[in-house]
């Protein structure tokens, strides 16, 4: 009996002895004491960054747009006479280009001259004291009236060119009548449209940084899509005195020559200005890294073995160098140029050549 309980006992005694033995601490185990972990060292490559004179520019893409444009209406509806001319045509400043019914004018003329009789006999009645004071006066004052309204009818039974130019639309024919209701593409009535392409006009948004840089008479250079080997020059004509709250942009306009004609209101174009040239820290473009699913541009300098995550804004750029603009950067800083896709803040580095 005493031999069964014995047995037992010393299983327990052995199998105890041996959970504490897995317990004890371990010389290698990692994190204590005395143990080491080898960070993996990166190898790039660096540049030192140097002030250099850049120009700096304003680059902008914009539409062509008509110097003069207006869409001659009546003041009143009525039938369309004649119209003189057609899309495409080229006319001169006071050419006759519409002609209204003129049965109003006529009506206007007749009633003239009848009140220019009647006030000719009144006035010398007037003056033998065999009228009163009031039926002149009355007389005169239809007299003024129709006259008035014979001016306002004679201008506008017919339409004359207010500048030289181009018709761009017509949008009635002859003996058609002409409503007063809207018919362009810019929401307004017209018989007709006029253009003016000597010279075009060109207007971009800047953003409000550049403000105080620009003023009128600033040279700017156009290229239109359709003649990508063409320069074309252009003059800052106005400068918007107000900023966009939503885009924080104003609106710069530049006038365009236009002698031979080959520019066309509508084209596409890159406005380009030279504003002036200044000193700037500029670097590879393949050394500027973009985090992912954002807009933050950053870099890597080497300072001390280690490398260093600097977040930039980019400016200009020239070829394939970048502008960098941060209050971190200096000249003499060195910047790694090769290597850098795979660090993070305060990676251990080696400079190789």
């Amino acid at each position: 009996m005493r031999t069964t309980n014995f047995i037992p006992r010393l299983i327990i005694a052995v199998l105890v002895g041996i959970g504490i033995a897995g317990c004890s601490p371990s010389e290698d185990t990692p994190g204590e004491k005395g143990s080491t972990t080898d960070s993996r060292i990166e190898p790039v490559r660096v540049m030192q960054l140097e002030h250099r004179e850049i120009a700096r520019r304003i680059s902008s893409t914009a539409q062509l747009l008509a110097s003069r444009e207006v869409h001659l209406a009546p003041a009143t509806p009525g039938r369309i006479d004649k119209i003189h001319v057609d899309v495409g045509h080229r006319v001169k400043e006071g050419q006759l280009l519409v002609e209204m019914d003129r049965t109003q004018l006529q009506q206007a003329l007749v009633q003239l001259r009848n009140l220019e009789t009647d006030y000719q006999r009144l006035d010398t009645l007037r003056k033998v004291g065999s009228v009163s004071q009031y039926q002149y006066d009355q007389l005169v004052t239809q007299y003024e009236i129709t006259k008035s309204n014979v001016a306002f009818l004679r201008e506008n039974t017919t339409l004359r060119a207010p500048f030289s130019g181009t018709v761009s639309g017509k949008y009635y024919e002859d003996g058609e009548m002409y409503s007063g209701a809207p018919n362009t593409a810019v929401g307004k009535a017209a018989v007709l449209s006029l253009v003016n392409t000597d010279r075009l006009k060109v207007l971009i948004n800047v953003a409000e940084s550049y403000y105080p840089h620009i003023t009128r008479g600033m040279t700017a250079t156009i290229r239109p899509d359709v003649y990508p080997d063409r320069e074309f020059r252009g003059t800052v004509t106005m400068v918007y005195p107000t900023i966009d709250p939503a885009t924080r942009t104003f609106v710069v306009e530049i006038s365009v020559a236009n002698p031979d004609g080959v520019l066309r209101p509508g084209m596409f174009a890159r406005a380009e200005m030279l504003l002036d040239r200044v000193q700037a820290l500029v670097a590879p473009a393949i050394a500027v890294m973009k985090l992912q699913g954002s807009d933050e541009r950053y870099v890597f300098l080497e300072k001390e073995g280690k490398a260093h995550r600097v977040v930039v804004e980019i400016g200009d750029r020239h070829d394939d160098m970048l502008e960098l603009i941060s209050g971190e950067i200096r000249p003499g800083d060195r910047l790694i140029i090769a290597g850098q896709s795979r660090l993070v803040d305060q990676s251990p580095v080696t400079v190789r050549k």
